[in-house]
């Protein structure tokens, strides 16, 4: 009966190309064209941006980015970088509505981010302001979150941070006007702060780009006693071979 329900449910649906909606043989997949155009970032990587190397240098090994300018947090992961399909994709779920990206953008990070999720404590997704999460019905780091919390069983906590300054929109910001912009938005909830000290946490948004939102969120929580504060994307911006903006 089963069987029979998933055959009759691809006639009246059938499954599309997460990125282009041409069709494909499975839910929740990319076609081959679409696939290729993925820029997935595998290792080596920076211990501390997430960022591709243009070699292995070793364990732990971190790029001159990270040691001139070192982050908030302490290590950053990405699935893929924020170009191409990498953009359609992260696109299509926050200003698309298309929440049946989550799943398989979660499967991705949960992959490329095995490093920072192994002992985390909790997952916590990047807050909207009320007004915007009004307007939009959801908060798609919030859906990523809990996708991956259902993924490895680590427990999300979307309730955790509160921004309580609403913000002017970052794209097209230069990265000091990002900084601007986010100064004093966000805060520990009252009812939460327990949930942080001694604890470790990874910071879920969709993506990462001059990294100014999720330093302001790493000083947040380095400041309410967090013990380790880890972050995780589904995209990240990467410009060249090995350089970033954080």
């Amino acid at each position: 009966m089963s069987a029979a329900r998933s055959r009759a449910l691809d006639w009246l649906l059938p499954p599309l190309c997460l990125a282009c909606r041409n069709p494909v043989g499975d839910h929740h997949a990319l076609c081959p064209h679409c696939w290729g155009g993925v820029a997935f970032i595998t290792a080596p990587v920076c211990d501390r941006l997430g960022t591709p190397l243009p070699y292995d240098i070793g364990p732990g090994a971190v790029s001159p980015e990270a040691i001139a300018n070192p982050p908030a947090f302490d290590r950053a992961r990405a699935a893929f970088r924020f170009d191409d399909v990498g953009r359609s994709l992260i696109h299509g779920l926050k200003y698309g509505d298309r929440l049946e990206l989550a799943p398989a953008l979660a499967r991705w990070m949960a992959r490329a981010g095995r490093d920072v999720l192994d002992g985390a404590d909790a997952l916590v997704p990047v807050p909207l302001h009320w007004t915007r999460l009004f307007r939009r019905r959801f908060n798609q780091s919030a859906e990523l979150a809990r996708h991956l919390s259902a993924l490895t069983g680590i427990a999300t906590e979307p309730m955790l941070m509160k921004r309580v300054r609403r913000t002017a929109h970052q794209v097209g910001l230069t990265r000091a006007r990002r900084i601007e912009n986010v100064t004093g938005a966000f805060r520990i909830a009252e009812d939460r702060s327990t949930l942080v000290r001694g604890r470790n946490l990874v910071l879920v948004d969709d993506v990462l780009t001059t990294g100014a939102t999720l330093e302001a969120c790493a000083r947040v929580l380095r400041r309410a006693g967090a013990a380790r504060i880890d972050v995780l994307t589904a995209a990240r911006v990467v410009d060249g071979p090995g350089a970033v903006h954080i």
